[in-house]
């Protein structure tokens, strides 16, 4: 038998003028994105784990789902969970499975997989991500097709970290930001505890500010687009996200490792919350061969 072992790229390469945006071919994550000297991503090196699920795309499910329990249908499902310590099912399941090239240009691409049916999720889905890369601008799109034989429901979202000059743990605390929502769900543990407050987005210097935050009932233009702003040493940013994500949620990675903590700001798109599939809110349900499609833009201007 010959000596044969299976290879490929480990990544795609986007670029436009000083932008370069590298997209993981395992996961199908945003690794890294820079703009000149500017790390506009808070990524992660090439062929290491996603700390914080940097970059990640969240697929059949964003956020956690209470003891990786739901029921659909009449059926009660069990979903992996992520620990002991931590008994929740987190962040979907495609982030460590292999994603394919389907097309690709020097500023764009288009990256898919195909979510196989499996315990606790018996779907199936196809999914593909295009992005599109300019010299100011960054547009990302994620669609999902049902592929199998019955009726799925889903969640998806982003887990892009956003940098604007902080390289050292607690610098985000010196970045502004506007979040265009209105009412925030309480959580307890990350998982919602059954209520809702109002929210004001006009935060400004974040300073000793925590988040971990779902937010929604999100201000939007004429057009329907949802506009969050960070500004820092390094420049200002303007992550938009389209009618398809009624939820962000904004975490300033106080509860990462030391080295990685509240130095950016992960700003996540989100078509449902917490728990969607056992509570049912904002969840998509998808029918044979229907389609789901959902945009997120990211524009950026460098300081100086």
């Amino acid at each position: 038998m010959p000596d044969i072992w299976p290879t490929g790229p480990l990544e795609v390469q986007l670029t436009a003028g000083d932008a370069s945006l590298a997209i993981d071919l395992r996961g199908g994550a945003l690794r890294r994105l820079t703009v000149g000297g500017w790390e506009v991503f808070d990524g992660y090196p090439a062929g290491g784990t996603l700390p914080g699920r940097r970059g990640g795309v969240l697929l059949p499910w964003p956020n956690r789902l209470r003891g990786g329990r739901w029921t659909w249908e009449g059926e009660e499902l069990q979903l992996q969970v992520a620990s002991p310590a931590s008994p929740n099912a987190t962040h979907g399941l495609v982030s460590w499975q292999p994603w394919s090239v389907l097309a690709a240009t020097g500023d764009t691409a288009t990256v898919g997989t195909t979510l196989l049916p499996r315990p606790g999720y018996p779907f199936r889905l196809v999914a593909a991500v295009d992005t599109a890369l300019t010299e100011d601008g960054l547009t990302v799109a994620l669609r999902v097709r049902n592929d199998g034989d019955r009726r799925a429901p889903l969640g998806a979202g982003f887990h892009p970290y956003l940098s604007v000059g902080a390289t050292e743990d607690g610098g985000i605390c010196d970045a502004e930001v506007q979040l265009p929502a209105r009412t925030e769900l309480l959580l307890d543990g990350g998982l919602p505890s059954g209520g809702r407050r109002p929210f004001d987005g006009a935060v400004g210097r974040i300073g000793d500010r925590a988040f971990d935050t779902a937010l929604t009932d999100l201000v939007r233009d004429d057009e329907g687009w949802a506009r969050v702003r960070l500004a820092g040493a390094a420049g200002a940013l303007e992550l938009a996200v389209d009618e398809a994500w009624p939820w962000l949620q904004v975490y300033t990675g106080d509860t990462l490792p030391e080295g990685q903590r509240r130095r950016s700001l992960a700003v996540e798109p989100m078509s449902c919350p917490a728990n969607a599939l056992a509570d049912g809110v904002d969840l998509v349900v998808l029918g044979q061969g229907e389609t789901w499609t959902g945009t997120w833009t990211l524009s950026w201007t460098a300081e100086g």
